[in-house]
């Protein structure tokens, strides 16, 4: 992003993938921990989601695939709109699935299961709520991820459109990091992005939470 806030085309060298963050939900506002509850965007969330459409639109994407919950699916459909392309929906890029702490405030659940969420605080494999390890996110979004990107044109730039603990774990698996420095991966506010390049050596951070107005992190992953 350029210091004026225009969205610059970084497509010049090389594969992109921009990992679009949904727009707001009500329980983002709530501070309540969606998961794979499927939440409606707010209102709020459907004019951020046209406003990043807006900005992504420039970047002339080739394709775009999103989670089928519908926070994410009303907010890809935004960006196809704008560009004519369709959108293909797939499961693996659901948000994490959280078992018990879906539905719960963040209070709530520092309250009830305070030491579980303070061990995946500092990067320990924990299944919250009973649901998934992050890996194990990693593990069905990030294959999806790589197969679309690997059908762009030698340039070409794919538009992945999905939620804040997604995105997290299939950067971090993309990059190559250890699944216990994630968490260093700031979380996304809601309809901002990042942006991975291919290098000769594989995937590289270009951008992280662009897009930001600024705007506050309201998300399963802060």
């Amino acid at each position: 992003m350029s210091a004026t806030g225009e969205v610059t085309d970084s497509r010049s060298r090389g594969r992109r993938i921009i990992l679009w963050r949904h727009g707001q939900t009500a329980w983002n506002v709530e501070r309540r921990f969606q998961g794979s509850t499927d939440v409606a965007l707010t209102e709020t969330g459907v004019g951020q989601a046209r406003r990043a459409a807006r900005l992504l639109a420039s970047l002339k994407p080739d394709a775009i695939v999103s989670s089928d919950l519908q926070r994410a699916a009303n907010t890809a459909t935004e960006l196809a709109g704008l560009t004519g392309l369709g959108v293909t929906l797939d499961e693996a890029l659901r948000e994490t699935y959280a078992g018990v702490w879906q539905g719960l405030t963040h209070e709530e659940i520092v309250a009830r299961y305070g030491t579980d969420y303070a061990a995946w605080k500092r990067g320990e494999p924990v299944r919250r709520g009973g649901g998934e390890l992050e890996t194990e996110v990693a593990d069905r979004a990030a294959p999806v991820v790589l197969r679309h990107a690997e059908k762009l044109p030698e340039d070409g730039t794919l538009v992945v459109v999905s939620h804040g603990g997604t995105i997290r774990t299939t950067i971090g698996r993309l990059l190559g990091l250890d699944a216990r420095d994630w968490e260093s991966l700031g979380g996304l506010s809601n309809c901002c992005w990042s942006v991975l390049g291919e290098g000769v050596r594989g995937w590289r951070l270009l951008e992280h939470n662009a897009g930001t107005l600024p705007e506050p992190v309201l998300g399963d992953d802060d």
